[in-house]
C-alpha cells in the first residue's frame, strides 16, 4: 500500500489542508493519505499551539466521512521536537509492507536541505510536492532529484494564521473550516 504523509500542526485544520489532502489520495498513484499531526515543528515557536490532544481531534472530525484519509498521532510518542527523517524511519518498520511518500509543499522543498538527514529522505522515499505562492527559487539539484515529484494540485492561499486571527476578532470563518471543525471551535471557545 502506498501511503501518502502529510504532516503539519493542523492549528486548526481547514479546508485548504482537506482539499490538499484528497486532491493527493484521489489523483495521484497514492492508496491513502495520512494526516500527521505534528506537536512541535522544529522550525515553528510552540507558543501558538493549540494542545495536540485538540488539534488530533479536529483533524479527526474533518475526515471522518473521508475513507481515502487517516490521521496519525505517531509523533505524539517520539521526541520532540519531531523531526521528519525520524517518523519516516518509525513508521517503515512499524508498517514494513508500506510504502510511504512525503508530501510537502513548495515552500518547503526549498528548504529541505536545512532538514535534519534530508539526504536520507530523498534516497529513501519518494516525494510528492505541491505549489505553494511565493515559495521562491528552488535549487535545481533539489528540484530536478528522480525521487520528487511536482504535482499540480489546486492552489489555495488559505492560512491556519489567519483563520486563528479571525476567530480570535470574532469574525466569521465559514466555508473555511469543515462544519464539525467550527463547531468543535465553537464549543470549546478555542482560539479566542
Amino acid at each position: 500500500m502506498r501511503v501518502g504523509l502529510l504532516f503539519g500542526s493542523f492549528n486548526p485544520i481547514h479546508v485548504g489542508h482537506l482539499i490538499l489532502a484528497n486532491y493527493m489520495a484521489a489523483n495521484t498513484t497514492l492508496d491513502t493519505v495520512w494526516l500527521v499531526v505534528s506537536p512541535q515543528n522544529p522550525f515553528k515557536p510552540s507558543s501558538s499551539l493549540l494542545h495536540e490532544f485538540d488539534r488530533l481531534h479536529m483533524v479527526r472530525l474533518a475526515i471522518a466521512d473521508n475513507a481515502d484519509l487517516g490521521v496519525t498521532d505517531i509523533e505524539f510518542r517520539m521526541p520532540k521536537p519531531s523531526y521528519t527523517i525520524d517518523t519516516l524511519t518509525y513508521l517503515t518498520g512499524r508498517y514494513p509492507t508500506y510504502q510511504f511518500v512525503l508530501i510537502m509543499g513548495e515552500d518547503n522543498l526549498a528548504t529541505l536541505p536545512k532538514w535534519k538527514n534530508y539526504e536520507q529522505i530523498l534516497e529513501q522515499y519518494e516525494v510528492l510536492v505541491y505549489p505553494r505562492p511565493g515559495s521562491g527559487k528552488i535549487p535545481d539539484a533539489v528540484k530536478e532529484h528522480p525521487k520528487i515529484t511536482v504535482v499540480p494540485a489546486p492552489l489555495l492561499d488559505i492560512s491556519a494564521t489567519f483563520i486563528r486571527k479571525c476567530l480570535k476578532e470574532g469574525k466569521s470563518t465559514r466555508y473555511l473550516l469543515s462544519e464539525p471543525v467550527a463547531e468543535y471551535i465553537q464549543a470549546k471557545k478555542l482560539y479566542q
